[in-house]
């Protein structure tokens, strides 16, 4: 199987749907020889800064001189970088070896009549098969969907349970209510583990506290207001806690405080379970961290940042950031999100930010919200709003807008964040 077949074969697979559940996946797994039984992980979910916290402690760990596993989604540049190892994307070649292999245990699987697996659970599997072949010494995994029903909770081996902010996210399907999603997240907690998190409201911190404790499990809470921050731009942080002083942080936003505080507690539960990590290794580690579409710069005359909020939560701390950073400046806004989001809530957060906002259609076109539709919601709030459609012809007319010290922000889905800065990068080098 060549590169471009394998992501044919998952075309198709991914026609099939999602299906949350472990059947399917334990069966998948066995039918490869269970390679997740011999790994270790850290297991992270949440609502917001999963990414960022795979992101530092996966570059840490690397630091440290672990063989380091890493696995997410969704991707921003290519489709290769939710599956790496000391911050090496998985070769063409080798995944499509291993969605083969993949591909012929599913087969098995319908001859017996047996349910497909869906298209992360095969993503899932390869990316064991990987981490195995690989040798990783640990895995940094992080949820697709709330947790307990979630493919990658299939996984026994868990060192760290880590919980970034919990908020009230994909309604009706992890929960009705805050403590309903946080019990779902939460069943990633394994018996023994090291549980981490940070600025958890009293009703989340309530259901990880009681969990915790009924898996015997330790539960550190750091304190983000015991962070001190020395200085902030667009560019990054500088922030200091308990022994680390000045820790220079290269990803923006006053929301990677409390990611960077959840890492250092991570690290700390880390080395009580008797893995090294030296100071030289946290500083280089955060200093090194790369996560492309969070508050990143992609352009500077004139700036133009991209963001994937794609909710409330991470549209309130956006707003938060874009105050901050670019008080007084004219900003020209791109959006595109799926239709299943909370686009009525982002709307009206940023809205009112901008002087002109650009819709778009996403490349997923069963899952976009269409450009008129989410035009006439932003109109409520912003007076100057067109609908586009294409994305790079959003980006020039973006680019014609504006002066140079104005702002452009591209956000919403990741999914669409990868081809804008594609856009501008050519658009550079013109």
């Amino acid at each position: 199987m060549t590169y471009k077949e394998a992501r044919v074969y998952l075309d198709k697979v991914s026609k099939y749907g999602s299906v949350l559940g472990l059947d399917t996946i334990r069966e998948l797994l066995r039918e490869l020889g269970n390679p997740q039984d011999s790994l270790k992980f850290i297991h992270i979910a949440g609502t917001n800064g999963k990414g960022s916290v795979l992101a530092y402690i996966s570059s840490i760990l690397t630091e440290a001189g672990y063989r380091t596993g890493r696995y997410v989604s969704p991707t921003v540049v290519s489709y290769l970088e939710r599956i790496s190892v000391d911050q090496q994307w998985i070769k063409e070649d080798e995944f499509a070896c291993l969605v083969e292999k993949v591909q012929k245990a599913t087969a098995r699987m319908k001859e017996r009549g047996e349910s497909s697996p869906t298209i992360f659970e095969v993503e899932t599997a390869v990316a064991f098969l990987y981490f195995k072949e690989k040798n990783c010494d640990i895995v940094v995994l992080e949820t697709g969907l709330g947790g307990i029903q979630d493919a990658t909770n299939i996984v026994e081996n868990t060192v760290a349970a880590v919980f970034t902010t919990i908020s009230r996210d994909h309604m009706g399907i992890l929960g009705t209510t805050l403590k309903e999603i946080a019990q779902n997240k939460a069943g990633i907690i394994k018996e023994g583990c090291h549980v981490i998190t940070a600025g958890q409201t009293k009703e989340v911190l309530d259901v990880l506290e009681e969990t915790a404790a009924l898996r015997r499990c330790r539960l550190y809470e750091e304190d983000e207001k015991k962070a001190v921050l020395h200085k902030e731009s667009f560019d990054g942080l500088i922030i200091s806690y308990e022994t680390y002083k000045e820790l220079l942080i290269p990803l923006a936003g006053k929301c990677q405080i409390k990611n960077v505080v959840t890492v250092l507690g991570l690290i700390k539960a880390l080395e009580d379970k008797g893995y090294t990590i030296t100071e030289k290794a946290v500083y280089e580690g955060f200093r090194k961290t790369k996560w492309p579409g969070r508050f990143t710069c992609i352009d500077r005359t004139p700036l133009f940042i991209v963001d994937g909020a794609h909710n409330e939560d991470a549209a309130l701390k956006l707003r938060e950031s874009v105050q901050q950073y670019f008080k007084g400046k004219h900003l020209i806004f791109i959006m595109g999100v799926f239709k299943d989001k909370e686009y009525n809530k982002i709307a009206q957060i940023m809205g009112p930010l901008a002087e002109k906002i650009y819709t778009v259609e996403l490349p997923d076109k069963n899952r976009t919200l269409d450009a008129g539709s989410l035009q006439q919601v932003l109109v409520e709030y912003c007076s100057c709003v067109q609908a586009v459609k294409e994305i790079e012809k959003a980006v020039e007319m973006a680019y014609l807008d504006a002066a140079e010290e104005d702002v452009i922000l591209a956000f919403g889905s990741l999914s669409y964040l990868g081809q804008v800065m594609e856009i501008v990068e050519k658009r550079k080098k013109k």
